[in-house]
């Protein structure tokens, strides 16, 4: 077991030597974290707001899989229109979700700084982890590290709850 969690322990993110240690490990690894991310080129003044949401729920995401690593697997980022309609939007994470669930993955996370999926939350086939953040801001400020630290201690704490 020690070599199987000693594995288990390093990030599990989607890529093939990653893949390959959660094969060897899947016992372990039970939750999957799906971050969701807006995409939108109308409008100039939601470009750097939509750009800064994507790097910071990026970090979030990657913080939250350090946190808790040798029981969680980051997906790649599932990347739609902010425009697009939520219900086919919501279809289409089914099928994601449908894909997942070939693996025994019991706790399914998505992540979310959109608070527009709130309202789409219960036809979701998992667990909405939306997080009101900043809209724009640096992402390398000391203030910016203490709301990520704050974040990611306490959602890592809720993901935990599920277990």
């Amino acid at each position: 077991m020690s070599n199987i969690k000693r594995k288990a322990d390093s990030y599990m993110k989607w890529k093939k030597a990653d893949v390959a240690q959660y094969l060897e490990a899947k016992e372990y690894i039970d939750t999957i974290l799906i971050p969701l991310i807006p995409y939108q080129m109308t409008g100039d003044t939601e470009l750097e707001k939509n750009a800064f949401q994507n790097e910071l729920t990026s970090v979030l995401a990657n913080e939250l899989e350090k946190e808790l690593t040798g029981r969680i697997m980051l997906t790649p980022t599932y990347n739609y229109v902010k425009a697009a309609d939520r219900e086919e939007e919501v279809n289409r994470i089914h099928s994601w979700i449908e894909e997942i669930q070939q693996q025994p993955f019991p706790h399914i996370f998505l992540l979310t700084l959109d608070s527009s999926w709130k309202k789409h939350e219960q036809a979701l086939d998992g667990t909405l982890l939306w997080l009101p953040g900043m809209k724009s801001g640096d992402l390398h400020s000391a203030e910016m590290h203490r709301f990520i630290r704050d974040q990611v201690e306490q959602v890592s704490e809720l993901i935990r709850s599920y277990w």
